[in-house]
């Protein structure tokens, strides 16, 4: 019954924390009109955290170079189980346009496993709420409901990405 209860609490009020890997803030910037009153992420009960400790989800911008490897990666360890973590922007993704550079290793992914994939330079904040409310459909029905809604109304093709669908697109 307990386990129960935790699920459903981390369903209705997950708490991200922002994570800048090392982007150019438009990534940034975007996060935060995600959480402003337009879009108003708080609605679906998310609340942003400024300590990963006390966060359910990652939300990581930024290309993951070798300087800032060991530091994200205890980011990720301090976060408490279950965690999420989700890649915002294209340099969150893949690490381009920095990718080619010596020191950039490639997206947030080289550092810590990615649960959902946002693309876009910046994305938008409306892509952004759609990210975190997919990948929180897979642990509330209700909020799965709400993304079956918006995906039925309408074209949200190339605005989220789960592990496999990278994988499938990185291989062709």
């Amino acid at each position: 019954m307990f386990d129960g209860l935790v699920q459903w609490a981390r369903a209705k009020s997950p708490w991200v924390c922002h994570l800048n890997c090392g982007s150019c803030n438009g990534c940034d910037i975007e996060i935060v009109a995600a959480l402003m009153p337009r879009f108003d992420l708080e609605r679906f009960g998310i609340l942003l955290e400024g300590t990963p400790r006390h966060a359910d989800v990652i939300l990581a911008t930024g290309p993951v170079t070798r300087q800032i490897r060991d530091r994200v990666i205890r980011v990720y360890e301090q976060t408490p189980e279950p965690k999420f973590v989700i890649a915002v922007g294209t340099c969150g993704v893949s690490g381009s346009p920095f990718a080619p550079s010596y020191s950039v290793l490639g997206g947030v992914d080289q550092a810590m496993p990615v649960n959902m994939y946002i693309p876009g330079c910046p994305p938008r904040p409306d892509a952004i709420t759609y990210g975190v409310l997919k990948l929180l459909g897979s642990l509330d029905p209700a909020i799965a409901e709400v993304v079956a809604t918006i995906e039925s109304k309408q074209d949200t093709t190339g605005l989220v990405y789960t592990p496999q669908e990278m994988a499938a697109i990185s291989e062709s």
